[in-house]
């Protein structure tokens, strides 16, 4: 079974064992035990939700550092799309090039030029015959971890394209070696500027057997301040960027969607409406589409918890930075009729599905009627007060022996009520 490497963490001396971020895990991968949240492993798809409902700032995520880079000769950066919306007033996105340049990175690889390519070889992947339809985006790694899981009977539908983070990394890295040759490819560090840590779960992971091309992966949050002081205005930036109106759209939901040039799309946002989408596909009831965009966060990766800015106010400043661009300044080679081989990802990686509960089907069918009966048992409010965010979900944890039926307030209470007036 595929291990998988979490970037989305507790720190037990803060949390307090509320219940908001039980509430609003799209997984159930939370519990209250012992007076504080426990994370299952096996349920979390790193989306970043208990790190931006938690009140006791408890959840974290895990990032490098940009210091994590000196042990580098060739440090590269990729800054995600969403990183040029954090900035009031930017007019030119080589300001924010060169102040990486500036706070110690020998070069920038723009992912958003990287999306350009990756847009125009999912319009030809869409053309290939045999593609099951509607195609799901492969871009946000918390849905694929998410259809994984949870709907597996999806698979088929996701796109074998890698990220545009990915590609990013794989091409700065060739452009190093071409125009640096007494360099080894030991020598050049990669850097994704993110703004979200499932970014950081997917380079430590890997994608199935895939190694990713990324080194380290800093919040942009952690840039961002750096940055802040190297963007002189007063100086005229080089001319570094190289990406349009197509590769800084990823940032915000719809942008991959609409660089297909095809009507036939849905793009969807915000992880709990992904899941009603998916829910959909699945139940066969949406119509027809020949591609799917779902990002986790609100506003698409804007939203992201490794973010500063507002997610409305960064959509709207790259809306306004876009307005002056080129649609596109990346293009496939001309002629060319297939996806290129470096573009694509083999397999899916395989997790148990969260909703299989025993290792045979007699097994799961017999613990499922123990769930429905322990659950009519239950007062059925969902108010958590037994450590989980549902009575199903409780009903669940007695079957699977990790709670039992006393942690139930009510009935314990109910319990003691009928002691007394006996």
């Amino acid at each position: 079974m595929y291990s998988y490497e979490h970037s989305v963490l507790l720190d037990e001396s803060k949390c307090t064992g509320c219940t908001t971020c039980l509430k609003h895990c799209p997984t159930e991968a939370i519990r209250i035990r012992n007076g504080h949240a426990v994370i299952d492993p096996e349920r979390c798809i790193d989306c970043g939700a208990c790190i931006r409902y938690c009140t006791q700032k408890a959840k974290r995520a895990v990032c490098s550092r940009i210091s994590d880079m000196e042990r580098f000769k060739w440090k590269i950066a990729l800054p995600a799309p969403t990183l040029y919306g954090q900035f009031d007033n930017l007019d030119d996105v080589d300001y924010v090039l060169n102040g990486l340049l500036k706070i110690g990175f020998d070069d920038v690889y723009e992912v958003a030029k990287a999306a350009e390519l990756v847009s125009a070889y999912t319009r030809l992947y869409l053309q290939t015959e045999g593609v099951k339809k509607p195609a799901i985006s492969s871009a946000c790694p918390v849905v694929m971890r998410l259809i994984s899981l949870r709907f597996p009977s999806l698979l088929d539908n996701v796109i074998h394209m890698l990220p545009p983070m990915e590609i990013a990394a794989k091409l700065a890295r060739k452009e190093a070696l071409e125009k640096h040759p007494e360099l080894s490819p030991e020598d050049i560090g990669v850097c994704f500027i993110s703004p979200c840590p499932a970014k950081v779960s997917y380079v430590k992971n890997g994608f199935a057997g895939y190694k990713s091309e990324v080194d380290e992966v800093v919040s942009i949050s952690d840039v961002y301040f750096l940055l802040i002081g190297k963007m002189n205005k007063e100086e005229k930036p080089e001319m570094l960027s190289s990406s349009g109106k197509i590769g800084i759209g990823w940032a915000r939901s719809g942008g991959e969607a609409t660089a297909i040039f095809n009507d036939d799309y849905l793009a969807a946002d915000d992880i709990e409406n992904v899941i009603h989408v998916l829910d959909q596909i699945e139940n066969d009831n949406i119509p027809p589409l020949e591609f799917i965009e779902l990002n986790a966060c609100t506003g698409g990766c804007v939203g992201g918890v490794l973010t500063i800015q507002n997610p409305f106010v960064a959509k709207a400043r790259l809306q306004t930075l876009r307005r002056y661009l080129p649609v596109s300044q990346t293009t496939i080679p001309k002629g060319e009729t297939y996806v290129s081989a470096d573009y694509l990802f083999e397999d899916m990686p395989t997790y148990k599905p969260i909703g299989r509960l025993g290792d045979s089907f007699a097994e799961s069918m017999r613990m499922m009627a123990d769930i429905q009966k322990i659950k009519s048992m239950l007062p059925g409010i969902d108010c958590g007060s037994c450590g989980a965010p549902t009575c199903r979900a409780f009903a669940e944890d007695i079957v699977k022996n990790t709670a039992c039926i006393e942690d139930c307030r009510i009935i314990t209470r109910d319990l003691k009520n009928d002691r007394k007036d006996r």
